[in-house]
């Protein structure tokens, strides 16, 4: 270790998240050329491939995954201490975080939190994540996230979370539906042609229950987000389960025909919307503001 090159381990961390050589200098804010002499001292001190190139990218190799896990740590203490050292001040700081987020938390609470950024803390820099939830716990462990917004429990040793707001769940339609007026019964529910939006968003809970009901349903789109919802729904009989305010949110929208919102022909549990971290995060002042800048927001969203 005497002989290897610390600065190594950025470039070695950042390309192994990204998979790309492109994104990896552009993080970096060096070259590729450089960041492929970075690699080339790299496979020559462990003497392996460590990435190979395929059509997703560069993969990383049983040794890279390795040595990841290791590296990840190291470049993580560094930065906390670096961090810490200069007592994060939000007004001048340019640190970067990551935020885990579904497309339905961009639409509720992305444009606040950028606008209090704005006014806090105009040079630090916000990632979103697109949520895998089956990912979120891994994904503290490591690092790659700093924290995640999510309506399902995520377990792993060393995590700590916050409930933020409670939701529920409802039917949004067409408001000119031709067979459903002010109310939706269940035979109606199961007649209609339906929109679902995959379990990696986190939002399962209703098709749970309706599993539980044995009640199938004529699914006639499967969709990996919900944002698209308000251009996929209006003018059709198509019906989608969905959290209520954001379905709400989408019914206030200037469509080409309007939505409205019903109860649910079945009784679906009540979710929690909530903030994980991991426990080591509270050591950093940095990683604490951004926390409460996340509650703080979010508290925001959900009186108005």
């Amino acid at each position: 270790m005497a002989h290897f090159d610390l600065n190594l381990i950025t470039t070695f961390v950042t390309l192994y998240e990204t998979q790309s050589l492109t994104i990896t200098a552009e993080r970096l804010f060096v070259t590729q050329p450089s960041i492929s002499y970075s690699l080339g001292k790299l496979r020559d001190h462990f003497d392996d491939p460590l990435f190979v190139r395929n059509s997703q990218g560069m993969q990383p190799t049983r040794l890279a995954a390795q040595l990841y896990v290791g590296f990840k740590q190291a470049a993580r203490c560094i930065d906390e201490s670096v961090a810490e050292a200069r007592k994060f001040d939000p007004a001048h700081s340019s640190r970067q975080f990551r935020l885990a987020l579904s497309d339905l938390g961009e639409m509720a609470l992305l444009p606040r939190l950028m606008e209090r950024f704005h006014s806090r803390a105009p040079n630090i820099e916000l990632e979103i994540v697109p949520l895998e939830i089956d990912q979120v716990g891994t994904w503290l462990n490591d690092g790659h996230i700093d924290a995640a917004i999510c309506s399902r429990p995520v377990a792993g040793p060393g995590l700590s979370s916050q409930k933020l707001l409670s939701e529920r769940y409802v039917c949004l339609l067409d408001a000119g539906h031709p067979r459903i007026q002010a109310e939706l019964s269940m035979p109606q529910f199961l007649a209609e042609p339906h929109v679902l939006v995959t379990r990696t968003s986190g939002h399962g809970m209703a098709e749970d229950v309706l599993q539980k009901l044995g009640a199938k349903r004529r699914i006639k789109l499967r969709l990996p987000h919900f944002s698209v919802l308000p251009k996929v729904i209006p003018g059709t009989e198509l019906l989608v389960i969905l959290p209520s305010q954001i379905a709400e949110s989408f019914c206030e929208m200037p469509l080409s025909s309007p939505l409205k919102t019903l109860e649910l022909p079945f009784q679906v549990p009540a979710f929690e919307v909530t903030l994980h971290w991991h426990t080591r995060s509270t050591q950093s002042t940095g990683l604490n503001w951004f926390f409460e800048q996340i509650k703080a927001t979010l508290g925001e969203s959900g009186r108005t």
